[in-house]
């Protein structure tokens, strides 16, 4: 086989069926419908991007105050708003199909089995997804979502009527909210996935100690951003040594010595989400310094990389 120069490394990732150019992809709910960063971001760049969290019908999200910055991250309380999965069809989809080999992932949300499977339904209908990924994770409302990730036996249910409906590759996102993540990633193979990713945010909250009222208006939200890397980096290596899937590592990640940390714990991609909020272009960078870093430290091929943590 043909050794490829570490001046130029050969960054390119392949699971469930898909070719990543890279392994840097932006995590949905951060990142838009792609389109809104066409101007400042060199899309076809990127390994691929997830959209925002699509549903059946257009959802209006949760009222103000939805965001607030911590001391190492932020909490957010969007309520995975949305324009609904026929209007991304139409009116977003045409769009971001004019670039060429971007790999688009759609982010799938529903509040009960039914909702999960008519929006996969409709997007599969479309042409120019390469995946779908199974929000099953999400805090951030008060039904669906976390109420599938934080039940094994629900899990299980919802992936596998997901997998039958779809027509494409299904990555399952899991919640860091439960007691093993683990027996969530076995439940997510045993019903059929292709792939995980994790973590999705951590429940949290913040109060205002002059008013005395909470500064989410929905009480709780999700932590993200650095302060949960070291128990994203945790679970990621705990999952990546549970099942036989490809895991997306998730959380906190902002430079390219955060990706390669993921792949060592055995992550085959991995996903930039907070630090598309406070930088635009991060994701972008972090490529650059990943081809930099495997450069400089001799790796022809970043998947030699994947699960190398000595022990």
């Amino acid at each position: 086989m043909a050794f490829i120069s570490p001046q130029k490394p050969d960054l390119s990732v392949s699971f469930a069926g898909i070719t990543f150019k890279n392994p840097i992809i932006p995590a949905s709910g951060t990142f838009g419908y792609g389109i809104e960063f066409e101007d400042i971001v060199s899309l076809e760049k990127l390994g691929g991007f997830v959209t925002k969290g699509l549903s059946r019908e257009p959802m209006p999200g949760n009222p103000p105050q939805r965001l607030f910055e911590t001391a190492a991250g932020m909490l957010n309380s969007i309520g995975l708003q949305n324009i609904g999965a026929q209007a991304f069809v139409e009116e977003k989809l045409p769009l971001l199909r004019r670039k060429k080999n971007l790999v688009i992932i759609c982010n799938v949300f529903g509040y009960t089995r039914e909702d999960y499977e008519t929006t996969i339904r409709i997007l599969n209908q479309a042409e120019g997804i390469a995946a779908y990924e199974l929000n099953v994770s999400c805090p951030n409302t008060k039904h669906g979502g976390i109420t599938f990730g934080s039940d094994r036996v629900l899990l299980e249910e919802l992936v596998a009527s997901c997998k039958a409906a779809a027509n494409r590759p299904l990555i399952v996102k899991l919640s860091p909210n439960v007691t093993s993540i683990p027996l969530m990633a076995k439940a997510a193979e045993n019903a059929g996935a292709d792939a995980i990713s994790l973590v999705n945010t951590f429940v949290g909250m913040a109060i205002d100690a002059e008013t005395r009222k909470s500064r989410i208006s929905n009480i709780t939200a999700g932590l993200s951003g650095p302060a949960i890397k070291p128990i994203a980096l945790r679970m990621v290596y705990e999952a990546a040594h549970t099942v036989d899937l490809p895991v997306i590592g998730i959380g906190g990640i902002t430079t390219a010595t955060d990706v390669i940390e993921f792949m060592l714990a055995g992550a085959a991609a991995v996903q930039v989400g907070t630090a598309n909020l406070w930088d635009p272009c991060a994701t972008e960078k972090i490529v650059d310094g990943v081809a930099r870093w495997c450069a400089e430290h001799r790796v022809a091929r970043i998947t030699d990389l994947i699960g190398t943590l000595e022990i």
